[in-house]
């Protein structure tokens, strides 16, 4: 199994022929991407795969095809543009506009711009469809949900294929849209909920790292079989918009055929390109706070999308030694109306370099502070921006992820303090800069010296704005047997807590055990009984359901009780509040069940009770916020 989850549990499962055209998407933090393989014109590995180009507004009445689509809802005010001015090949054109003219117009009025909806669909401390962006936005500004600008990009990128592709609708495609390895059920189910709102009617989801290792694969035509060897240990490496993503995927040699295996993915970290970016403007604030201007809090926001761009170019384009920076004006005392500066390179080098890439020991792991009680609403930001730092916690914390992996023939040696990469894949905007990428492979290979271990080896090759959407639209061409399968499993184990039964304390609440539904590496789309066990379940009155999720302990099995484990081996996840229908029962009683649990095709964790002594059942799914109970 792939770690994907397959939403229409395949075409041929409802009936539906296998379509012409498979088509991946990247529903990125700053870009989103689509490519597809058409496969009438493709055989074995080699399929042929293509990049669709994205109609989108970039100036008032101009529209561009560009290989990306930014991220950005612009939300205009009604006098703002002309008729016209937005409209696109396909009709519309009124209200918000998306894409390259939103991330331009947003620039110099953040307060209209929807960014980083992808970061704040994950956010647990928010209401996902509540109309909660921009969030600073003044209240005549109309504001939508993380969930409905995601629903707007991927209607988008409907549009655009459809404009291109007539005799073949999207709807009627297989289509793979990716997520990061590190989303939790509720993220990944809004994402799907999302996709199905903007007509995507057979959809599968797939984690990133994954999409980035797939694409890799392909663009290696067959190559990367002399790249690694049985043993390998890759330590994917994504560093995107918003989020960094780490995984690790095992090379293993079965049949006389190289197998890929993930093995372990970390935790969801908000760290990436938008922290960059605001790095930036504060660094070009100080600059101009030296030379007497100091800017306001709207206007730092404004700078921040500003020195997004100038870090793009500045990442893109090596031959460029500066980029001009321009804040717009908030009185009429500034001369011209605005206010200018600029980054050179060697300013970004510096901020990026030693802020988010230090050169540190493996044993140095993210830093925390005491936070102030009263906050603003915002994104739960990593509070340690070193991602070193983040990559060094998380190769220690699966120094043992490759034990239990038959028939593979790394062994790790007994004194290792962490776990030893010995190949690395490159993914996200980020690392196209040289200079970040040598800073993280030395650093890496700093730690690997340190205890005897070989330097690991950078893969060539990964295209990194576009290899998630490649990876994606060739992961759907192997889905129908051809090419080269990742194999894995559910990324974490998944666990319930049951409550002891025991005398009333004083001020002393019953203790709880965590009971095993799902292990480690089950498959989506598989289920299983909670072996020869029978609990109570309360119906009839208002209860919740705790679950916990590990992405360390790996030989758990369904029914394995814990009466303690250690703190960093569990996270708690969403609690689900809910009433279970009492079914003609008294409200409170306490019925005699046995549990079944599965992991359903969406990455999503159903527990079902069945009366030991009926034949009622009922179901909860940890997905939604809130009450889901059948």
């Amino acid at each position: 199994m792939s770690g994907a989850s397959n939403m229409d549990g395949a075409s041929a499962a409802n009936g539906a022929a296998a379509s012409r055209y498979v088509i991946g998407i990247d529903l990125g933090t700053t870009h989103c991407a689509l490519s597809f393989v058409d496969t009438e014109a493709s055989d074995g590995e080699q399929a042929r795969l293509e990049v669709l180009p994205i109609p989108q507004v970039s100036a008032p009445g101009e529209v561009e095809n560009l290989p990306l689509l930014p991220s950005f809802v612009y939300l205009p005010h009604e006098s703002e543009l002309a008729p016209g001015d937005l409209d696109l090949p396909w009709g519309g054109g009124q209200g918000d506009v998306v894409g390259a003219f939103a991330r331009a117009r947003g620039a110099g009025t953040p307060i209209r711009m929807v960014a980083s909806a992808k970061s704040w669909l994950c956010h647990p401390g928010v209401d996902r469809r509540g109309t909660i962006l921009p969030v600073d936005a003044p209240d005549e500004v109309a504001r939508i949900s993380p969930f409905d600008a995601s629903v707007r990009y991927l209607a988008h990128l409907r549009d655009a294929w459809n404009a291109a592709h007539p005799e073949a609708q999207l709807a009627e495609q297989d289509v793979t849209v990716t997520i990061p390895a590190s989303f939790d059920p509720v993220a990944r189910e809004l994402t799907a909920d999302a996709a199905r709102a903007a007509g995507y009617a057979r959809l599968t989801l797939l984690e990133e790292p994954q999409a980035a290792l797939y694409s890799w694969i392909q663009n290696s035509k067959g190559g990367w079989r002399k790249e690694v060897k049985p043993g390998d240990i890759m330590l994917v490496v994504d560093v995107g918009g918003g989020t960094t993503d780490l995984s690790l995927i095992a090379i293993v040699e079965r049949d006389g055929n190289l197998e890929p295996h993930r093995v372990a993915v970390g935790d969801h970290i908000l760290l990436g390109g938008d922290n960059m970016d605001l790095a930036l403007a504060y660094g070009v604030v100080r600059k101009l706070a030296a030379q007497g201007t100091r800017l306001d809090a709207w206007q730092t926001r404004a700078l921040a999308h500003a020195c997004r761009s100038a870090k793009e170019t500045l990442l893109g384009d090596a031959s460029v030694d500066a980029v001009a920076l321009v804040v717009p004006s908030r009185g009429s005392k500034l001369i011209g109306g605005s206010i200018r500066s600029e980054l050179t390179r060697g300013e970004l080098d510096a901020i990026l370099l030693e802020g988010f890439f230090p050169q540190v020991a493996v044993s140095e792991h993210p830093q925390s502070r005491a936070r102030t009680a009263l906050t603003q609403v915002g994104l739960p930001y990593a509070q340690d921006a070193a991602i070193t730092r983040h990559l060094a916690a998380f190769l220690c914390r699966q120094r043992e992820a490759t034990a239990a992996l038959e028939d593979f023939a790394g062994a790790a040696s007994a004194d290792a303090s962490f776990l030893h990469p010995s190949v690395v894949l490159f993914n996200g905007g980020v690392l196209k800069s040289t200079l970040l990428a040598e800073r993280l492979m030395n650093t890496l290979n700093g730690w690997l010296a340190a205890e005897g271990a070989p330097p690991a080896r950078l893969l060539d090759g990964a295209e990194l704005d576009l290899a998630v959407s490649r990876g994606a639209a060739y992961y759907g061409y192997v889905r129908r047997g051809r090419g080269v399968r990742i194999r894995g499993g559910t990324a974490r184990a998944y666990y319930v807590a049951v409550e002891s039964s025991m005398p009333a304390v004083p001020g002393m609440e019953p203790p709880i055990e965590a009971l095993c539904l799902a292990p480690f590496g089950m498959e989506e789309g598989t289920e299983a009984d909670v072996p020869a066990q029978v609990f109570g379940l309360v119906v009839g009155e208002p209860v919740r359901f705790r679950f916990f999720g590990s992405s360390v302990r790996r030989n758990d099995q369904v029914g394995t009780m814990l009466d303690m484990w250690a703190t960093e081996a569990l996270q708690e996840l969403d609690e689900i509040e809910a009433t279970l229908p009492a079914e003609g029962r008294a409200a409170g009683e306490i019925v005699r069940v046995r549990l079944h649990a599965r992991i359903t095709e969406a990455g999503t964790l159903e527990l079902e009770a069945l009366p030991v002594d009926g034949s009622q059942r009922w179901k909860v799914e940890l997905e939604m916020r809130g009450e889901r109970s059948v």
